[in-house]
C-alpha cells in the first residue's frame, strides 16, 4: 500500500505523466468522480448540515449558550464531519459493493503483474488515484464553504451586521495549527481513498486469487485507515 502510494504520488507530481493522452484520461476520471456528483452531494450535505446547525443553535439558545453555538458548529461540522463524510462518499461511490470477480485480471494477465509495469501505472492507475484524491478534497472544500455560509445565516440572519463577530469566531477556530491539520487530514483522506483499494486490487491480482466476496478489495483496510486518521487528528487537536 505504501509502495504504490509513493509511486503514484511521485508520478502524480511528475510533468512527464501528463502527456496529451494521459491528461485526457485524468480529466475524464476527475469529471466522473467530482463534477458529476458535486451539485447533489453539496445539496445533500447542506440539507443535513442545516438540520444539525438548527438543532445546535436552538439548543444553545435554550440553555443560554448562544455565544458558543457558532464555534461548536464550525468545530464539529467543518473540521470533523464534512471531510470524513466526503471521504466515505467517494469510497462508497468508487464501489465498496461491486462484483469483485470481474474486476481482477484473468490468470494469464495476472502472471504478467509479478513485476510492476510503470507504464501501465502511469496511464491507468495514476489518473484514478489523482481523480479520487481530487474528489475528496473538492467535495470537502465546497461543502465546508456552504456550511460556513449556512452557519452565518442561522446565527445572524441575512443582514451583514454579524460579519465582524462571525469572522472573529471562525478565525479563532481556524488558527494556523488547526488550519494546517485540517488541510493535511483532508489530503490524507483523499490519498487513502484513492490508493488503498487500488493497492489491494493489485495485491490480489499478483496472488492470482479469485475473489468470492462482493466487497471491494481493501474496504476494511480503508475504513480502518480513515478512522485512524480521524482519531489521530482529534487526539492531536484536543490533547
Amino acid at each position: 500500500m505504501f509502495h504504490l502510494g509513493a509511486i503514484a504520488l511521485v508520478m502524480a507530481f511528475s510533468p512527464s505523466t501528463y502527456y496529451r493522452a494521459n491528461r485526457a484520461v485524468t480529466s475524464r476520471f476527475i469529471y466522473a468522480s467530482t463534477w458529476q456528483v458535486l451539485l447533489w452531494f453539496t445539496l445533500l450535505s447542506a440539507l443535513v448540515c442545516q438540520v444539525v446547525i438548527r438543532i445546535v443553535v436552538v439548543t444553545a439558545i435554550s440553555y443560554g449558550l448562544s455565544q458558543y453555538a457558532l464555534e461548536m458548529v464550525v468545530r464539529v461540522l467543518v473540521l470533523e464531519l464534512i471531510p470524513l463524510s466526503a471521504a466515505m462518499f467517494v469510497a462508497l461511490r468508487s464501489g465498496l459493493a461491486f462484483n469483485a470477480s470481474t474486476a481482477l485480471p484473468t490468470p494469464v494477465e495476472s502472471a504478467n503483474l509479478s513485476r510492476v509495469d510503470f507504464k501501465r501505472l502511469r496511464s491507468e492507475v495514476v489518473p484514478q488515484v489523482v481523480a479520487g484524491a481530487f474528489a475528496v478534497v473538492s467535495l470537502a472544500m465546497v461543502s465546508s464553504v456552504i456550511v460556513l455560509v449556512l452557519a452565518y445565516v442561522n446565527v445572524y440572519g441575512l443582514l451583514p451586521w454579524g460579519l465582524v463577530d462571525y469572522t472573529r469566531t471562525v478565525g479563532r477556530v481556524f488558527d494556523p495549527i488547526v488550519t494546517i491539520g485540517f488541510a493535511l487530514k483532508t489530503v490524507l483522506f483523499g490519498m487513502a481513498v484513492a490508493v488503498i483499494p487500488m493497492a489491494a486490487l493489485l495485491e490480489e491480482s499478483r496472488k492470482q486469487q479469485a475473489l468470492v466476496s462482493p466487497v471491494q478489495p481493501g474496504a476494511t483496510r480503508l475504513l480502518t485507515v480513515l478512522l485512524l486518521i480521524e482519531a489521530g487528528s482529534l487526539a492531536f487537536k484536543y490533547s
